[in-house]
């Protein structure tokens, strides 16, 4: 399973979901950004470097990312 680099940007992430790119190799790493349950991330809410970093895993889906899912957040997974 990819490791993802957690691009959390406050905590008042409430909703508890994630938007994730898995890495599409071995060795690389994959991001994961606060969303709703829509997959819709709030950019105005995210850090100056999550920000570049989720810019970068959107252009680079299908080369050095694959495409994002909307999973229940691991902090909030047992909840």
């Amino acid at each position: 399973m990819a490791s993802y680099a957690s691009s959390i940007a406050s905590a008042t992430d409430s909703a508890g979901w994630e938007l994730r790119f898995p890495a599409l190799f071995a060795g690389r790493r994959g991001y994961a950004f606060p969303c709703d349950a829509e997959g819709c991330v709030d950019m105005d809410h995210l850090s100056e470097t999550a920000l570049q970093n989720y810019l970068y895993a959107r252009a680079m889906m299908g080369r050095e990312t694959g495409w994002p899912s909307v999973l229940r957040s691991s902090a909030h997974a047992h909840a």
